[in-house]
């Protein structure tokens, strides 16, 4: 199950008064060897080694619309990250940022099935369907 971040839920909250509603110019997604929480602490992102997080949207072509109330977004295009070049350990999860680096987290998953990612191995690619968000 993801969750949307502290920071999320107070954007989606100024629908409810007077403030506009931000939406991010871009979105970016980001892998964990640990999840932080929906506060955004104690989690561990993965870095080096031709790690950087990948820009997927906004766009109606990147993630499905939700059906029949079920709340699920899934990507429709495949997102590839770097390949490699030192371990990235196990990747238990990923997160969708406002930016490149630093930002703002707005979504946190666990993956269905974690993946231990080392030195050489190809890029890591999320074929369409991989990347699963419900809100709910």
């Amino acid at each position: 199950m993801s969750h949307a971040t502290n920071y999320l839920e107070d954007l989606i909250a100024r629908f409810f008064r007077s403030a506009s509603l931000l939406k991010p110019a871009a979105h970016y997604l980001a892998l964990f060897n640990t999840l932080p929480d929906e506060a955004h602490q104690q989690g561990v992102e993965v870095s080096g080694g031709g790690y950087a997080r990948v820009r997927h949207g906004p766009a109606d072509a990147n993630w499905s619309a939700p059906s029949n109330g079920n709340g699920e977004l899934r990507n429709l295009i495949a997102v590839t990250f770097g390949a490699p070049t030192t371990d990235w350990h196990t990747v238990i999860g990923f997160g969708l940022y406002d930016a490149l680096t630093g930002g703002n987290a707005l979504i946190l998953a666990p993956l269905e099935t974690p993946l231990f990612v080392k030195a050489g191995d190809p890029p890591l690619v999320f074929t369409p369907g991989d990347l699963v968000i419900t809100l709910a």
